[in-house]
């Protein structure tokens, strides 16, 4: 089988690149920008495979894409490229639009160009996967879960585009037959996340000696999924989701974002200790909560772990030992990071006017 990844380069994508290589022996494209959230770091476990290839292409060039696909003759196609930081949506939602819903547009018409020329055998088979997001759905408030058929009710620029390109995806289904299959995620976590996000912000600002800063009292919250775990579920949903579909992918690990930064204050407290002795959740700060901050995100998974077979195998405690075991023993990765590409800066504040 030979499968077309788009932002393989990206934290997600580069764990189900590692997947179908290492352990499936599934041959794999990598389609990425490389945007500075990228990094080919994150796929040297693969990149001398035979089974790998790697095209430095932006998923909005549609002829580009058309022709890898033409050349390369996948099997499947798993949509994963996009802009995902929601504070970086608020201070500049243009990227966001272009990437996110442009970019989509451009994948879905390359992909129906070359899944029309195909022998009735190969098309029948052929899957498109769109890859998107819980935040699609808005807030919950204590109670309740998404589901694959709960509203869309996004509310941020970066949840806005992705809400676009989801419903791009089901009219390309609908009016032109595309057969695709969508799925929508809860929280990653886990090995070679770009330290912009909760998790490896905190285990990277901890490591440096820096504060950690939770937005406004740290009580949203998120509903946790191990990075392998997804992209075994991704795998489940290329391979035998039904065309049409929606599967939503969730760990059943919700967690407040201070739980979160507690679990992890613990977990260095014995492996790496601060020098001064006290627990690194003195370095705790509450600072300025994020603008539109949702409340709660939580997942049914039933639909995907009924018909698909897909279960998470890491609980959060056990995951996020595994996550800070990383950061511990990769500091060659992460830390290049930090002192090069992102220093840890607070993004998404609205800045007020003059008049305010």
């Amino acid at each position: 089988m030979k499968i077309v990844v788009t932002g393989g380069a990206g934290f997600i994508g580069s764990a189900v690149c590692r997947m179908l290589v290492n352990d499936l022996g599934v041959e794999v494209v990598n389609i990425d920008c490389l945007t500075y959230a990228s990094n080919l770091n994150s796929l040297e476990p693969i990149a001398a495979n035979r089974n790998y290839s790697f095209y430095q292409i932006n998923v909005c060039d549609r002829q580009a894409v058309s022709d890898i696909l033409r050349l390369e003759r996948p099997d499947a196609i798993m949509h994963l490229a996009a802009e995902s930081h929601v504070d970086r949506s608020i201070s500049g939602p243009a990227a966001f639009i272009e990437t996110n819903i442009t970019g989509t547009y451009a994948m879905l018409e390359a992909a129906r160009g070359y899944w029309s020329e195909l022998p009735a055998r190969q098309k029948d088979a052929f899957r498109f996967l769109h890859i998107s997001t819980d935040e699609v759905f808005g807030a919950l408030g204590d109670d309740g879960l998404f589901s694959e058929t709960t509203p869309y009710d996004p509310s941020s620029p970066y949840s806005a585009s992705k809400a676009a390109s989801d419903h791009l995806v089901m009219a390309w289904h609908r009016t032109y037959g595309l057969p695709v299959v969508l799925s929508n995620c809860s929280n990653n976590y886990g090995p070679y996340h770009f330290p912009e996000k909760l998790i490896p912000l905190m285990i990277t600002n901890a490591l440096l000696g820096r504060d950690l800063p939770v937005y406004g009292m740290g009580i949203n919250v998120r509903d946790w999924l191990y990075v392998d775990d997804h992209a075994r579920a991704l795998y489940a949903v290329v391979t035998k989701g039904i065309p049409g579909e929606r599967y939503v992918v969730g760990g059943r690990n919700e967690k407040s974002n201070l739980e979160v930064v507690h679990g992890i204050c613990e977990l260095l407290d014995a492996a790496a200790p601060r020098d001064d002795g006290q627990s690194h959740t003195s370095a705790i700060t509450f600072v300025e909560d994020r603008p539109g901050h949702d409340y709660r995100y939580a997942i049914d998974p039933a639909k995907i772990e009924r018909e698909l077979g897909w279960k998470a195998e890491e609980t959060f405690a056990t995951g996020l030992k595994k996550t800070v075991d990383w950061y511990l023993k990769n500091e060659m990765w992460w830390l290049p990071l930090r002192l090069k590409t992102y220093s840890g800066e607070r993004l998404g504040l609205i800045k007020k006017s003059a008049a305010a």
